[in-house]
Order: structure tokens, then C-alpha cells, then sequence
């Protein structure tokens, strides 16, 4: 009996610290009230928002995606380039969030640019070998050269948006 009480305690005191933790948004015996209002639920709801808010901008996201995409596409197309092509429009991308936006967005233009790149190393390889051979290549090794993709065009889109950010504040610091 003396485990169990002892047991008993310690979850209190989990509770308790997450309590103190989040700032009141648990019980500190740990029960939660069951009647909420949706006032309350709301303002946890915003209050979590406001959290991630700084971290992680889904409208941002989606634009770097698109715009990560295009250039993609827009720099596979240019002859002899190929491969580095689409890692320069990456970098472009990553450099244009990064001279126009006021924000540092490197979650989401490394995602945006670890996407793009990954989702066209697998179509340029179903694209450029034998269609047969392409197939059984994605099934063996799909994931590695997915990988690679998301991790160079990562790379390439995060150097971007840093060397964006440094240019902009070396225009708009004073002297």
C-alpha cells in the first residue's frame, strides 16, 4: 500500500510542477473541472496559438511551398543545369523570404525547400532512366533518394534565407 501511495504523490507532484509550468491551465490536484465553458476553451486555444505563433507560420509555409515548387520546376527546365538549377531557385526562394519578410522563417523555408527538393529528385528519377528500371530503382532505394533531395534542397533553401536575412539587416542597420 505504501508503493501506491508513494506512486500517488509523484503524479501529484507532476502535476503540480505542470501546473506551475503552464501557468494555471491545470489543477494542481490534477483533476480537471468537467464543466468547461467555451471561454475557457478558447482562451487556452489562443493561448496555444500565441505559442506557436512565433515558431511556425502555416500561411508562410504554404506560400515558401509554392513558391519552392515553381522553382523547382523553373530551374529543372533550364538546359545543361538540372540538378543545380533547382538548387539555385531553392536558394533564390530562401533568399527573397529572407530580404522581404521582417520575420525569421527558417522552419518554414527549410521545409518548404525539403519538400520541393525531395518530391523532384523522385519525379526526375522516374524521368530520367528507363521507366522499368525507374520503378524497381524508387522501390529499392525511393526513400535514400528522397532523403537526399529533401536534404540538399533544405541546405540550399535555409543557406539562401540566411544570406537574405544578413542582407537586409546590413541595409537597414544605421551608422
Amino acid at each position: 500500500m505504501q508503493r501506491e501511495e508513494e506512486s500517488e504523490r509523484s503524479v501529484d507532484d507532476l502535476l503540480s510542477d505542470v501546473d506551475r509550468l503552464t501557468d494555471g491551465e491545470a489543477d494542481a490536484a490534477g483533476e480537471e473541472s468537467a464543466a468547461r465553458t467555451d471561454d475557457s476553451d478558447s482562451e487556452s486555444s489562443n493561448r496555444f496559438r500565441g505559442r506557436l505563433g512565433g515558431l511556425f507560420s502555416p500561411r508562410v509555409f504554404l506560400v515558401a511551398l509554392l513558391l519552392s515548387v515553381l522553382a523547382v520546376v523553373a530551374g529543372g527546365a533550364v538546359p545543361l543545369l538540372g540538378f543545380f538549377g533547382r538548387l539555385v531557385g531553392l536558394f533564390v526562394v530562401g533568399f527573397l523570404v529572407g530580404v522581404v519578410g521582417s520575420e525569421r522563417r527558417y522552419t518554414e523555408i527549410g521545409l518548404a525547400g525539403a519538400l520541393a527538393s525531395g518530391l523532384g529528385f523522385v519525379l526526375s528519377t522516374l524521368t530520367a532512366a528507363f521507366f522499368p528500371f525507374a520503378v524497381r530503382l524508387l522501390a529499392e532505394y525511393g526513400v535514400a533518394i528522397a532523403g537526399v533531395g529533401a536534404g540538399v534542397g533544405a541546405i540550399a533553401a535555409l543557406v539562401g534565407h540566411y544570406v537574405g536575412r544578413d542582407l537586409r539587416d546590413g541595409l537597414t542597420r544605421e551608422l
